[in-house]
């Protein structure tokens, strides 16, 4: 199905200023982005808001051309690997959704002609294989192909935009990458037959190379292990099958029953955790944005592929013009002229870094162009959230386990709705879904508990937010992350008490994970209303001597004070930290960039630390009070 929509460039390049953020409706704001009693349709928001801010990009780049730069970053000087791709899928809308009558439709195919020539040796992975090759098949269907790029060009292209270029075509396995790129390799060779380049066995022989991959990592339970069956479970085991699931409606080849039960499991576990804000994932790497539009993907896919209840379906599409409304007035920055991943006490994932400001803008964009053009073929075109929303998320389940794996190591998530005294729920998670290499020691993986606003990571950072770090005497960091075994979730009304064990650490340092014997633990978590508390009991093997023990808290709250192992805090959500065991320290943070979530700059610092004694366990417990 071709993705299109019916944006006036005339009108919305007038109405960008003008458009207000009263669209979106909200009542509440503060430093998590507003909360929406009631928001503007998605496609008042996409096609009224976002689609102009493209089309001024795409002018500028247009004009300025491999001299471009956007809030300081010189986009083509800096080493975006899929930025071709996005500027191919980014004009092709823009002559699409041009009529041909308007002088600017000649001028934009004269644009694209120019910019694929300037830019058709540049290099262009995967993710931007796959957005060039959907451009072009948009522009054959359009009818202007030939006059958008030349015949030169395209034989270039043709070569380049291969999936073989990140495939091994002899056994079908992927390149040095993540197991998520299967569904990228697919849709490209699925493109290519579609423009003609190839016939169709590849794309069918990957498609099954896809599922039986997804089939082998994935278990009993449904969901994508990121890593090779080494227990990495993140935004992407959840995206993954929604991804997978849209490049079938794309090519127009239908979702098979097993599909579409993997698709229903990542729904699941999705909407227990909607809310009024439209805030997406808080743990693991690409979140922010990205773990907001995971949800907008995965949910709009369920829609499309009648997964979801007609009840679901309308609550999903409220969900959607929350996200795409967030987009807007929390994301983007009209002083940037961009998205704002980096800026004023954001960070986010090397991976995703200010070099690639352009391409974010770009990809982000389409992805609320072509999930709004299902939503309004689904009936949903400038209809008003259900205004039955709120009380729907009342009725939501108060705690959901997900389980990921179960055997020699667990993985599960748990999520919880804490109803708070001014109404609005607060959603808690605590993933326990580390594993594998690259990512074990950075906090958005730790098994500790995450909410927006309250307990949140730092991107790439490895410092023990809420975990305790053990130094050996003869030097070595061993912390309780990766090998978590017999985990039990019990509830009883509001409370919720999760229990697992550790026969072995993690000794720090490596890429990957290293078990390490010498010390093993049982942790346990007590959740309540107003109340988070963790014990840790480690057991040392004879002769093990245990050197320090140190954990730290970032936190958004102010006027810290600490006196022993409490702390107090003045203001804020966290009003109270208690440390058992461990001696603590508090400073304010001033923006500092070890400190930036994903959402802003953390506003305080407790650093906690002890010497240890091995003639028993050792115990270190927290307990952390909130409003």
């Amino acid at each position: 199905m071709p993705l299109r929509t019916r944006l006036l460039l005339t009108i919305a390049a007038l109405a960008v200023t003008a458009a207000p953020s009263v669209q979106a409706a909200t009542t509440v704001q503060d430093a998590r982005g507003p909360l929406y009693a009631t928001v503007a349709p998605m496609n008042q928001t996409v096609e009224g808001r976002i689609l102009p801010r493209m089309a001024i990009l795409l002018d500028k780049l247009m004009a300025e051309k491999r001299d471009m730069t956007l809030d300081g970053v010189k986009v083509f000087e800096a080493d975006d690997k899929f930025l071709p791709g996005k500027i191919a899928i980014g004009l092709a809308y823009l002559i699409v959704d041009t009529p041909r009558a308007d002088p600017r439709h000649g001028q934009y195919l004269a644009a694209y002609r120019e910019i694929a020539d300037m830019t058709v040796g540049d290099v262009n992975d995967t993710w931007g294989v796959y957005y060039y090759c959907q451009a072009l098949l948009m522009l054959r269907d359009a009818g202007v192909l030939e006059q958008a790029v030349s015949p030169a060009t395209l034989e270039k292209l043709k070569l380049k935009l291969d999936w073989r270029r990140f495939v091994r075509a002899d056994d079908l396995t992927l390149i040095n990458l993540p197991n998520n790129y299967y569904g990228v390799a697919f849709s490209v060779a699925r493109l290519r037959y579609q423009l003609g380049w190839e016939d169709a066995s590849a794309s069918e022989a990957l498609l099954g190379k896809t599922l039986d991959h997804y089939r082998k990592y994935s278990g009993a339970y449904g969901f994508a292990d990121e890593t090779d069956g080494q227990g990495r479970f993140d935004r992407y085991s959840v995206l993954l099958i929604g991804e997978i699931a849209h490049r079938l409606i794309e090519a127009g080849m239908p979702a098979s029953p097993e599909v579409r039960g993997w698709l229903r499991r990542s729904v699941d576990l999705m909407l227990p955790r909607l809310n009024l804000r439209g805030e997406g994932f808080e743990y693991g790497r690409s979140i922010g944005t990205y773990g907001e539009t995971a949800f907008l993907e995965v949910l709009t896919a369920a829609a499309k592929l009648d997964v979801l209840t007609p009840e679901e379906k309308r609550m999903a599409y409220a969900f959607s013009s929350r996200v795409a409304a967030r987009y807007m007035d929390f994301w983007f920055d009209p002083a940037m002229g961009s998205v704002n991943l980096w800026e004023h006490g954001r960070r986010t994932d090397a991976y995703r870094g200010k070099h690639r400001i352009l391409g974010e803008n770009l990809s982000l964009g389409r992805q609320y162009i072509y999930t709004n053009a299902i939503w309004n073929a689904l009936g949903f075109k400038d209809q008003p959230a259900d205004q039955g929303y709120a009380a729907w998320l009342d009725r939501l389940p108060q705690r959901t386990v997900t389980w990921f794996a179960r055997g020699a190591n667990d993985r599960l998530l748990v999520t919880l709705r804490d109803q708070r005294l001014d109404g609005e729920t607060r959603v808690i998670g605590l993933p326990i879904i580390n594993g594998g290499e690259g990512q074990h020691m950075n906090s958005p993986y730790y098994p500790i508990p995450s909410s927006p606003g309250l307990l949140q990571h730092v991107a790439d950072a490895a410092f023990p937010q809420l975990l305790p770090r053990l130094t050996l005497e003869d030097g070595a960091q061993l912390a309780p992350l990766a090998y978590a075994r017999k985990a039990k979730v019990v509830g009883a009304g509001a409370r919720t008490v999760v229990t697992y064990r550790q026969n072995r650490m993690d000794r720090l340092g490596q890429k990957a994970p290293v078990a390490d014997d010498r010390i093993r633990v049982r942790t346990s978590y007590v959740l309540e209303p107003g109340l988070i508390r963790r014990t840790d009991v480690f057991t040392l093997r004879p002769g093990v001597k245990v050197k320090a023990v140190d954990l730290a808290f970032a936190s958004f709250s102010r006027g810290a004070v600490s006196k022993g192992g409490v702390t107090t805090f003045a203001a804020g959500d966290v009003t109270g930290f208690e440390v058992e065991g461990l001696s603590c320290e508090s400073r304010e943070l001033n923006n500092e960039p070890a400190y930036r979530s994903v959402t802003g700059a953390m506003t305080a610092l407790t650093t906690c630390t002890g010497v240890q004694e091995a003639k028993r366990p050792i115990t270190v417990r927290w307990t952390l009070r909130y409003r």
